[in-house]
């Protein structure tokens, strides 16, 4: 294992628990500082939300923003000083942020100044905008997409996340959804509501895009030392300002999570680290990778997490 390629995984909303991060922030000086930085930089209770909730509160976008991307870094400075060098980054939506750290391009304060403005304006257009979200199971891409088509007669409606061959996010207006579940229904496969604020990843929430961007520009966005495959392009990409452009697009765009680990594994990565709370990018994994494709997958959320993956490496 010691010469395989990695690649290392931040997950995104969704991941989230009470009490996340708490072994880490018991035993982990280092975790307890960037806990109080995005307390500052943010201005909530982040610690506090994390350990105790409420839920609800938790929740709102614009807390889970901050909440869930400082949990993400407290695991990476973790599984960064064990010397782990991935040959590749990525992030699920909010999770690219964690990634943008990890691998350069912004320091933990800009990234966490960053995620906290995009949740407060990702809210924002959530509450002027209403919609929800549904996961659809059981149909390929190019089936989901002829039914959105359709759908679309009743109201706005997108494909969100693209996550495994058939595991795919919808996400749009209310009559749309409802229209696009009974579609789904007929051809065989099941529409899921997913317990959200907003229709994230969707043209309803395209209102957060310039306000976002005027945000961004205010930010030194670097180079990045180690390539990271973004969600919109599901491709690397060197340039700051192309950077930008890709992060800004993010909000209401499509995360092709499916194309990026089969490019991972077309790149031949061998062993995939999911870094922070729970491990839905680790299923997802379990989906999409074939069988006969050799790997090693790992989930960092703990100091038990962390001596796994260290004994492995040593290995």
């Amino acid at each position: 294992m010691a010469n395989s390629k990695i690649a290392v995984l931040f997950p995104g909303q969704g991941s989230q628990f009470l009490g996340m991060g708490k072994e880490f922030l018991d035993s982990d000086p280092e975790a307890r500082d960037l806990m109080a930085l995005a307390e500052k930089v943010s201005g909530f209770p982040v610690g506090a939300l994390c350990a105790a909730g409420p839920m609800e509160e938790l929740t709102r976008t614009a807390h889970l923003q901050p909440a869930l991307t400082v949990l993400n870094l407290i695991c990476w400075q973790a599984v960064a000083r064990t010397g782990l060098k991935p040959a590749f980054f990525a992030g699920h939506s909010l999770g690219e942020y964690a990634a943008l750290c990890a691998a350069g391009v912004l320091s933990a304060s800009e990234t966490l100044a960053l995620v906290t403005e995009r949740g407060r304006l990702m809210e924002r257009e959530g509450d002027k905008n209403p919609g929800g979200m549904q996961a659809v199971v059981k149909l390929p891409i190019e089936t989901v997409r002829e039914l959105v088509a359709k759908a679309q007669e009743k109201g706005k409606l997108a494909i969100a996340n693209h996550n495994s061959a058939e595991q795919i996010v919808i996400s749009g207006e209310a009559a749309a959804l409802e229209a696009a579940a009974g579609l789904v229904k007929e051809k065989g496969g099941k529409a899921i509501p997913l317990k959200v604020s907003g229709a994230w990843h969707s043209e309803l929430i395209k209102g957060a895009v310039p306000d976002f961007e005027a945000a961004m520009a205010r930010v030194d966005f670097k180079k990045p030392h180690t390539p990271i495959l973004f969600n919109v392009t599901a491709a690397a990409e060197e340039d700051p300002a192309a950077i930008r452009g890709i992060m800004a697009a993010q909000i209401a765009s499509s995360v092709r999570w499916y194309e990026i680990v089969q490019k991972l594994m077309a790149a031949e990565v061998r062993v995939f680290v999911e870094v922070g709370p729970k491990n839905v990018l680790t299923g997802l994994l379990k989906k999409i990778i074939p069988a006969d494709y050799e790997h090693r997958s790992f989930q960092v959320e703990n100091p038990e997490g962390l001596a796994l993956l260290g004994d492995a490496l040593a290995s």
